[in-house]
């Protein structure tokens, strides 16, 4: 596997000008806000931003840069890149950056409330502290109510950024918006994309613009696609459902046996992490001790690993969903790519190597059923956000698959 290049917060960016030009705009202003000769400088600075985007447009890889600004060493270089506080902010690794990932359906007002006090501390090593929350759009409104205050009047060496996918009341709240400096960060370019699979993962240019296509230009998916063996077995298996469709029971035997290998992922992928959290917690709490008081502190002990596990098996859901829901992506891409074929545009096809199979189904079913199709895919999206169990969504979804097809 190549080594990752010590590129420039301006060279990582080099394909979003604008997010380039705002976040060193911005960095360079926090910069000039420190003391310069005993005085203070004013600049225009923002403490609390908001980052926005499509899914996998590349939001962490741009907070990411931006924090590596604000920790950045170099005197001439704002975002060099090289130095030590940009190489630990790239690598995760900064003791000044606090990056959160919130894992849960909803983000609770316990787990903002720790989250908040973090803010309050002050940098270590760096100029800076930088507060990264990412999926703020699941945050329950009372979590965001307890955010606000922090965000409207945020530490002076302290730098908040909040991530989530568009500035629709629907997806962030209107009063938090109201307070941060909105930054939209578009999709890369496929160019761009390829370019970091091929230097930071490894991968070939084959590979590298194979998963930039199929992918959507969505930077993680693309990653894990040139990564992960199974996950590229996973998207064949959801492509291939659109040949089953035509044979008989085998689709609905193929979506069965699809759904419980994401759902045993799912939870196997996350055991040893469960696991751990689990006996960390056990361990804080003294379980295993003897004596006097052990069995008053084991009988507390039962409500916190109670949480514990509603709290790991939200997180569960939240998995199995996203895998879901990324097989439907997969599985509707196809459909799309037979419209394209029926039509005759000038259009790249979002799986290349699935061509064969895109052609055959622009020859078989006609583009108002192909629609259909896509329209089924997307009702079975919906309803796996409705909790409707897997088996029920997938199942109906490929019986309206059939009929569509004109599969009898």
């Amino acid at each position: 596997m190549n080594l990752p290049q010590f590129r420039s917060v301006a060279e990582r960016l080099a394909d979003a000008p604008n997010v380039r030009e705002v976040i060193l705009a911005a960095a360079s202003a926090a910069r000039e806000q420190l003391l310069i000769d005993g005085t203070r400088q004013d600049y225009a600075m923002t403490h609390s931003w908001l980052f926005t985007g499509p899914p996998g447009s590349g939001r962490s890889q741009a907070v990411l840069a931006f924090a590596a600004a604000l920790v950045c060493t170099d005197p001439n270089e704002v975002g060099c890149g090289r130095c030590k506080g940009c190489r630990d902010a790239l690598a995760g690794q900064h003791t000044d950056i606090v990056h959160v990932v919130p894992k849960e359906l909803i983000i609770k007002t316990e787990y903002i409330r720790e989250i908040v006090a973090q803010a309050a501390r002050m940098p270590t090593v760096a100029p800076y502290r930088v507060l990264i929350i990412e999926n703020a759009d699941r945050l329950h409104p009372a979590a965001a109510d307890a955010l606000l205050k922090t965000v409207e009047e945020p530490p002076e060496r302290t730098v908040i950024i909040l991530l989530a996918p568009s500035t629709d009341p629907e997806d962030f709240s209107q009063t938090l918006r109201s307070r941060c400096r909105h930054l939209y960060i578009p999709s890369p370019s496929e160019a761009e994309l390829v370019h970091i699979l091929m230097q930071e993962e490894g991968a070939t240019e084959h590979d590298a613009r194979l998963a930039a296509a199929t992918s959507l230009r969505h930077v993680g998916r693309a990653r894990l696609l040139v990564r992960s063996p199974e996950i590229q077995q996973r998207r064949a298996q959801a492509i291939n459902m659109a040949e089953l469709i035509f044979q008989g029971a085998y689709a609905f035997q193929a979506v069965g046996s699809l759904i419980k290998a994401t759902e045993k992922e799912a939870v196997d992928s996350y055991a040893e992490e469960d696991a751990a959290e689990r006996a960390k917690l056990e361990q804080a709490l003294g379980m295993g001790a003897k004596g006097k008081g052990a069995a008053k502190a084991l009988r507390g002990a039962a409500s916190s690993l109670k949480e514990l596990e509603a709290r790991q098996k939200a997180r569960s859901t939240r998995r199995k969903r996203d895998v879901f829901d990324l097989v439907l992506v997969d599985l509707a891409g196809v459909y799309r790519d037979a419209l394209v074929v029926q039509s005759g545009a000038d259009v790249p096809l979002t799986h290349p190597d699935f061509e064969p199979l895109a052609r055959e189904l622009a020859e078989r079913v006609p583009a108002s059923d192909l629609v259909a199709c896509l329209d089924a895919i997307a009702q079975c999206r919906a309803r796996l956000h409705q909790s409707v169990t897997p088996a029920v969504a997938f199942n109906g979804m490929i019986g309206h698959l059939r009929v569509a097809c004109g599969v009898r």
